[in-house]
């Protein structure tokens, strides 16, 4: 049978509901849903159509500013099962992946689903988790992925995965992925989130809580025992024209200045130019937690810290501890973000005065 390939549009809504109840009993998308993936969503929906019928359609989600797509949902009509569909859809899945720079595509799949997992592997997808309770009955889940452009892991020790638990403590949350990737024994919690916090936040938002600078998180680093460097080009306290308030400002001013002063009495090395190379400093085992701007992931143009878990000659990879549940992420849609060069490069250039801030942490001796 003859399929064609094509975008949905809004009216084929109703036969995406008569296929999504033909082939799932949980977890089914809404009209709603689809509507909003139509609409306002980052993603590319693909239907297969015969004879003028509905018969399957692959849904991607694509993580702005990264190169990473996932396979949210695949799904064929019973009676068109066993012609080869699921694989066409795959592919050009894969295509629309490609057309929008990503490197890799990634997909969940029931564990008991095994004519889908046949499909995947036969394709080029690897499992690098397992997600139990992930499903609405309770149901065990295969992570898979697919590097489109191939990608050779490093062997670098592992950075572990924490997500912020609050709006404001981005900061905090790469902090303890750091500490936990060089003490593997080290837990980290929310306790200490909050604590990290406490100790190292500065003002930098026009309202609500304040986040937390490069030299708090030096500081607060070098407490706890790990070497640090800080690497900075722009001296003072930020984003000071970001906040309209002049106490404000003069508060942004005490809280800089009294950081600076306890720098001066630690042996956190602070330099202007960054003497390392990304790959040196990954390779020696250092933590590298940067600033950047948010735009590039969010639309929102926001101060927000990220830690770099590798590289490659293609791509920087990022642990991004901002999950965002409205753009129906998960965690694990936020790990080894890939990134290319060029797009770190600019998102890690802040503002009129080209700030560039990172805080490399590492073991002593």
């Amino acid at each position: 049978m003859h399929h064609v390939f094509r975008p949905a549009r809004h009216e084929d809504v109703a036969a995406l509901l008569h296929l999504e109840n033909q082939c799932f009993t949980h977890d089914r998308l809404s009209a709603r849903s689809f509507h909003w993936m139509l609409s306002r969503a980052h993603a590319s929906l693909i239907v297969a159509q015969a004879d003028g019928q509905l018969q399957g359609y692959a849904l991607l989600l694509f993580h702005r500013g990264t190169s990473l797509a996932r396979l949210y949902s695949l799904a064929i009509d019973p009676s068109a099962r066993g012609q080869g569909l699921g694989a066409q859809l795959l592919a050009r899945a894969e295509e629309q992946a490609l057309a929008h720079d990503c490197a890799y595509l990634r997909l969940e799949v029931r564990t008991d689903n095994h004519s889908a997992i046949s499909l995947y592997e036969r394709s080029g997808y690897r499992q690098f988790a397992v997600l139990s309770n992930y499903y609405e009955d309770h149901g065990t889940a295969l992570r898979l992925e697919k590097r489109i452009a191939q990608y050779r892991p490093s062997g670098k020790r592992p950075v572990p995965y924490y997500p912020q638990t609050t709006d404001f403590t981005c900061g905090p949350a790469c902090l303890l992925m750091a500490m936990a990737a060089l003490q593997p024994q080290r837990k980290a919690e929310r306790r200490e989130e909050v604590q990290l916090w406490r100790e190292a936040t500065t003002v930098f938002m026009t309202a609500g809580h304040g986040g937390c600078s490069p030299q708090g998180l030096a500081l607060a680093a070098w407490r706890r025992g790990f070497a640090v460097t800080l690497q900075i080009n722009v001296p003072g306290p930020l984003f000071l024209n970001g906040v309209r308030s002049e106490h404000k400002k003069q508060l942004m001013r005490l809280v800089h200045d009294e950081f600076c002063e306890q720098l001066s009495g630690s042996d956190v090395e602070q330099v202007r130019d960054h003497r390392m190379s990304m790959s040196e400093l990954l390779d020696s085992g250092k933590q590298l937690l940067v600033l950047i701007s948010s735009y590039r992931l969010t639309r929102s143009k926001a101060p927000h810290w990220v830690i770099v878990t590798d590289c490659d000659e293609d791509f920087v990879y990022l642990h991004d501890p901002d999950v965002d549940h409205s753009q129906h992420r998960s965690a694990l849609d936020c790990q080894h973000l890939p990134v290319s060069h060029a797009d770190f490069q600019r998102m890690s250039c802040f503002g009129a005065n080209k700030l560039r801030a990172s805080v490399v942490i590492f073991s002593r001796g």
